[in-house]
């Protein structure tokens, strides 16, 4: 899976959008950013959550943080991160790569409204070395994820 899948989802949905391999370790939004020569708000990283007995992945920008108040208000329920083992095994991507496209069984996916400040962000693309730029709102297009309010910026109170 990982890489492969993404370059497999990209090919059939969207052939326009070119994987970046960086070479380098962008498993982390400090290394994207440092790898990519952006901000680190504009890398686009993804949360794999449990909401009850649903998993869930969530795209929100690098700074953000996730809100558990905002979380349950809006999925109904507190989340809680998965553990590495089962983000690999529900998304078909390692930690460090994982991301809404290529996944290895559907799951819900959300946006949260943080990542529309920036014209183009950058999600990882399946391995600890890759990741794509896009629009927001086609990052949502092509997950058909829904938006959501659920983190908090590094300024904000909560």
């Amino acid at each position: 899976m990982s890489e492969a899948s993404v370059r497999a989802f990209f090919a059939a949905n969207a052939p326009d959008i070119s994987i970046i391999d960086q070479g380098v370790s962008t498993a982390t939004v400090i290394e994207a950013a440092a790898a990519l020569g952006v901000e680190p708000a504009r890398i686009a990283k993804t949360l794999s959550l449990r909401v009850g007995d649903q998993v869930v992945l969530v795209c929100a920008r690098g700074d953000a943080r996730l809100s558990n108040g905002k979380a349950k208000a809006a999925l109904g329920a507190k989340p809680r991160m998965l553990g590495a083992h089962e983000v690999e095994e529900l998304t078909g991507h390692p930690v460090g790569g994982v991301c809404p496209f290529g996944l290895t069984m559907p799951l819900p996916i959300y946006c949260d409204i943080s990542l529309r400040a920036f014209a183009t962000v950058f999600p990882a693309a399946g391995s600890r070395t890759a990741s794509v730029e896009l629009t927001p709102d086609r990052l949502a297009a092509l997950t058909g994820a829904s938006w959501v309010d659920i983190c908090t910026l590094p300024d904000d109170a909560e």
